[in-house]
């Protein structure tokens, strides 16, 4: 069953990735329920005001996913991952909560934007973990964060500058979880940007990606 969910609003400069957990149809539910709310943001007004409105319309999500919890899945956890991104002009901003990412591929050089709501990241950030022992830890899967599965969401969002020719990735974790950083920035160097979200996905099958693979790839112009 594929728990991701993907929303493309490129006309409006809105885009996001989600990425379910809690097993059965739980996963797929809440990950639905993220970009169902997301397509009827009402994109007409400016950036500050958009970002308000996207962390509430997820606030609002977080509510109705621990809800039906309770009335669907004897309240068990359940719940989604989010990256989100909103462009204006020369400026992006970037809202997540988890671990999926948002990636900036400019000047040859493969920059991860957002940072992991994880167990090794906040181990890594306390130096309680070297970075290169993070990616096989017994907890890599673990997140600290994610859209109806906490009493409290906190999200996190942080502004680039967009520069004519960036690339943009939103992913989930199967993504990143089957390629490693040096083998995504391969395949961008030698495909192209209509090309690129079905190539990382290929990639990423043929590597054995134990998880499903969401990408959505854009570029600034």
């Amino acid at each position: 069953m594929n728990e991701d969910a993907l929303m493309v609003r490129s006309a409006d400069g809105l885009w996001a990735v989600a990425d379910g957990m809690g097993g059965h149809d739980a996963g797929e539910v809440a990950s639905n329920m993220i970009s169902s709310a997301l397509e009827k943001v009402d994109t007409e007004c400016s950036i500050p005001d958009l970002v308000d409105a996207v962390e509430d319309k997820l606030l609002e999500v977080h509510r109705e996913i621990r809800t039906y919890s309770r009335t669907h899945c004897d309240g068990r956890t359940m719940g989604s991952t989010v990256v989100v991104m909103i462009t204006r002009e020369d400026l992006g901003v970037c809202i997540w909560a988890g671990d999926s990412r948002l990636y900036r591929y400019r000047n040859d050089e493969l920059t991860q934007l957002s940072q992991d709501h994880s167990q090794v990241n906040e181990m890594v950030a306390r130096g309680l973990l070297a970075p290169e022992e993070a990616e096989n830890h017994p907890a890599s899967n673990v997140i600290t964060r994610a859209v109806g599965a906490t009493d409290t969401l906190y999200l996190d969002t942080d502004v680039c500058e967009l520069r004519k020719g960036d690339i943009y990735i939103l992913c989930s974790d199967g993504l990143y979880g089957a390629l490693s950083h040096e083998e995504m920035l391969s395949r961008l160097r030698r495909s192209q940007i209509h090309d690129y979200a079905n190539d990382l996905i290929e990639d990423s099958l043929q590597n054995g990606a134990r998880d499903n693979v969401t990408v959505v790839a854009l570029q600034v112009i």
